[in-house]
């Protein structure tokens, strides 16, 4: 995942240089879920009938390509969204084919807490992503930023093909070819009223995570030009950010040790309603002192990660194991196709709403982002009722 965020981190930088407006630099961090959204089902799919492993290695080397070419050839909003399409296909060929992967091999009590895990190195791939572009763009420029993280999935997809041991599961003995969308194995996935609710909760989650990941930097740029003179923030804004979401990083295990002890679904409401709310206030605080935002964009982002691994490991736990692939793919699809919306979304609000120099507009980006998880208690209470708890 080393260059999953590198754009996010040098958004501001290059929004200035290609003289981008806030929508473009959007539809920039939205076309790498468009890459992933269009494969991620073919991906998954494709582990219910093939080795998962060589599934990662292809991911993986689509993703070097996807990371190395903006840093080579993108001069513009069309090529970096088409290197940007590129890393988001093959970040869908390892994310959820690797959680196959691990499924596969563990099971009983153990297996929520290990999904757990994963699903919260996530976070720390993204924050070593943003650490190491805020450490080579001023060093070696932003292309240098984009290249030379293309070497991470090269390495992690052969680590996983040569050192995770083969197993053979009865789950792999169709002939079929995976279908880009199998919409018949979809539908039974979706008639379980759970693993619906789990893949509907995703989306609203991916929608508000993304979004405040994609502009986290840029937030930061406009919160430190409201600073008073000599009190901006004292380290590099993309090193902040990293630290910021790795911060994040126990919140989506220690959200899923709460929800095994008061319940999955009333979890995931309250986690949903206060990331939702606290995204408002952070844009509002922004002329705090940078101390106080800091601390509050901590908080925001440990109630943004509170119910990640808690829906993962409920979808898990739901879906029929004969549908386990198909049910990821799906869950996948609907996330990420909410962190494609994400990204454009806050950008096309803070434009319509008056541009990235008001405090008002931010608000009503992060409340734009942040709508799907503050109905998530509404929703639940009036469409979910009959759904079992899982």
């Amino acid at each position: 995942m080393l260059g999953f965020a590198t754009f996010a981190a040098l958004l501001p930088e290059l929004s200035e240089l290609w003289q981008l407006s806030n929508a473009e630099a959007g539809l920039i961090g939205s076309a790498f879920f468009l890459g992933y959204i269009g494969t991620v089902s073919y991906w998954t799919a494709l582990t219910d009938r093939t080795d998962g492993r060589r599934v990662y290695l292809a991911g993986c080397l689509l993703g070097t390509a996807g990371a190395a070419g903006f840093g080579l050839a993108a001069q513009g909003l069309a090529g970096a969204m088409l290197f940007q399409v590129l890393l988001g296909a093959g970040v869908a060929g390892t994310y959820m084919p690797g959680l196959r992967l691990l499924s596969d091999r563990i099971s009983g009590p153990y297996q929520s807490r290990t999904i757990a895990f994963y699903t919260s190195f996530f976070g720390i791939g993204m924050a070593l992503s943003l650490a190491l572009a805020g450490l080579l763009a001023p060093a070696w420029g932003w292309r240098a930023a984009f290249v030379i993280p293309a070497a991470g999935p090269l390495v992690a997809g052969f680590l996983v093909f040569f050192l995770l041991e083969k197993i053979e599961t009865g789950a792999k003995t169709a002939t079929a070819p995976a279908q880009l969308f199998p919409v018949a194995a979809w539908r039974k996935v979706l008639a379980d009223r759970a693993s619906a609710g789990y893949t509907l909760g995703y989306l609203a989650h991916c929608i508000e995570l993304f979004g405040s990941r994609a502009w986290m930097v840029a937030f930061l740029a406009f919160a430190a030009g409201l600073q008073p003179p000599g009190e901006a923030f004292p380290w590099n804004l993309a090193a902040i950010a990293a630290v910021v979401n790795l911060a994040a990083v126990p919140a989506s295990i220690l959200g899923n040790e709460v929800a095994l002890r008061v319940g999955r679904r009333p979890w995931i409401q309250l986690a949903m309603l206060g990331s939702g709310a606290c995204g408002i206030a952070l844009a509002f605080a922004a002329p705090l002192h940078w101390a106080l935002v800091l601390a509050l964009l901590v908080f925001y982002s440990n109630l943004v990660m509170a119910e990640s691994a808690t829906l993962t490991a409920g979808l898990v736990a739901a879906a029929p194991a004969e549908l386990r692939g198909a049910a990821l793919g799906l869950y996948s699809l609907a996330g990420f196709a909410g962190g494609m919306l994400g990204p454009s979304l806050f950008g096309l609000a803070l434009d319509l709403a008056g541009g990235k120099e008001s405090g008002a507009a931010w608000a009503w980006a992060y409340g734009a982002i942040g709508a799907g998880c503050l109905a998530a208690p509404l929703v639940v209470r009036l469409f979910g009722r009959a759904a079992p708890v899982r």
